[in-house]
């Protein structure tokens, strides 16, 4: 009997401690989870480093902005006119020849010894005209032997006539100043009419052919100042419109115009790409930001603005006379230091050797007198776009200050420290060589 009784309290005992250590596991799983959760939700981020930039109204220039082709002014293909053989090849590729410069001879001898031949009987017709005339003048010829050795002699000129320009179609010349191409065709090589030969490219002056909108085209007029670019935000070309098509196209809703631009220094090539913006006369007081400070989103387009915060959102700060109060309690005020009491009477000067501690604690003084700063998130409307600004129409004011860079993870009503060292609108390496 007495040994069941030992043996229910020990095991009595032994659940009562796996009771209460599993009882204290228990509660100390939730005493951490607890405070973990009341730790994050009282803690405050950080603040995000971020650019900013003051809206204030500026002059905007609105254009146009297309895609178009550039084409030489004057660009024609050469082909020969007859059939023949390529006797000589009179340029090479990429030469500039002169108006009416001989690029191609093909064989011309039989057509050469035809034009001779036709040349002395034409020379021989004239003559027997000459002895017609006279014999009619002296009345020993009749009319009808007159008027044959004209109409003989006028044929025989025609026939030299086109035979000549037999000849002449014998070779292939320049109908312009330019530059050509690669040829097309080898020595003996044996040609049909219509092949064709080379390029012929008047490259000083360039056309760009492109289309817009026709919402935009009352904007247009016929000697706008014209901007191209071959790539990126530089458009280093100027021209002017020549030509606005008075029809659009029923199927796409555009209107094609042309413009022209001097191509002195030769870098504009037929056939290329290029990027087309029509200037149009400036506008004052324009709202603009830096395209990477505008954000688009399901909900519509949005900025982030900056500016101080309320009491409410800053942290709470000692009063005064608390702190006073606790300082008073920590130490009791005969124990003050000679420093204190040196420093309080006004008739000692101050140790001017001696660095004093209110000189570096200046710039956390500095610091906390700085307001803190949020952000607000807001919505605007954005309008046009030129040369990386955006306009806004709707949702900014003047003197707002807005968030230009960094704006990776901001939320709405975040702390934020402004850092304007980094200009977002110019590259790095230039902002490497500015400073």
């Amino acid at each position: 009997m007495f040994k069941y009784v030992i043996r229910t309290l020990v095991i009595g005992l032994v659940l009562l401690v796996l009771v209460v250590v599993v009882g204290g596991i228990v509660g100390f799983n939730f005493f951490r989870d607890g405070a973990i959760k009341q730790y994050f939700a009282t803690m405050k981020p950080p603040a995000a480093t971020v650019s900013t930039t003051i809206v204030k109204p500026s002059t905007w220039t609105p254009g146009v902005e297309a895609i178009g082709t550039a084409n030489a002014v004057r660009g024609v293909e050469l082909t020969v006119e007859t059939t023949g053989i390529v006797k000589e090849i009179l340029f090479h590729a990429n030469q500039k020849v002169a108006a009416d410069a001989v690029l191609l001879q093909l064989d011309d001898a039989v057509e050469r010894a035809d034009l001779n031949a036709t040349k002395a009987q034409a020379a021989l017709d004239q003559t027997s005209l000459a002895r017609a005339f006279e014999l009619q003048k002296r009345g020993v010829g009749s009319d009808v032997t007159l008027d044959t050795a004209r109409a003989t002699a006028s044929a025989s000129a025609s026939q030299v006539n086109k035979l000549q320009a037999v000849l002449d179609q014998k070779q292939l010349t320049a109908p312009f100043a330019g530059t050509v191409g690669i040829p097309k065709i080898d020595l003996g090589q044996y040609l049909a009419p219509g092949t064709s030969v080379v390029t012929l490219q008047d490259l000083d002056t360039m056309r760009v052919d492109f289309s817009v909108p026709e919402q935009d085209l009352p904007l247009l007029k016929i000697g706008q100042t014209v901007k191209l670019g071959i790539g990126g935000s530089d458009m280093p070309y100027a021209g002017t419109i020549r030509g606005i098509n008075p029809k659009i196209d029923p199927s796409s809703r555009l209107v094609t115009v042309r413009a022209e631009v001097a191509n002195t220094e030769g870098k504009l090539t037929p056939g290329q790409f290029v990027q087309v913006r029509v200037i149009l006369p400036e506008e004052n007081n324009v709202l603009a930001l830096p395209q990477t400070a505008l954000t688009s989103s399901l909900y519509g387009d949005y900025i982030f603005v900056v500016h101080p915060a309320k009491a409410a959102e800053a942290a709470p700060a000692a009063k005064p006379d608390e702190k006073a109060a606790a300082s008073s309690t920590d130490k009791p005020a005969d124990t003050a230091k000679p420093a204190d009491t040196a420093s309080a009477d006004p008739a000692k000067p101050a140790d001017a050797t001696k660095p004093s501690g209110d000189a570096s604690a200046a710039k956390p003084a500095a610091d906390a007198a700085k307001p803190a700063l949020v952000l607000s998130q807001v919505f605007v409307k954005p309008g046009r776009r030129n040369e990386g600004m955006v306009e806004i129409l709707q949702g900014l004011s003047a003197g707002d200050e807005v968030v230009t860079a960094g704006q990776n993870r901001l939320f709405n009503g975040m702390s934020v420290a402004v850092d304007n060292t980094i200009d977002p609108t110019k590259s790095a390496n230039k902002q490497a060589t500015d400073q």
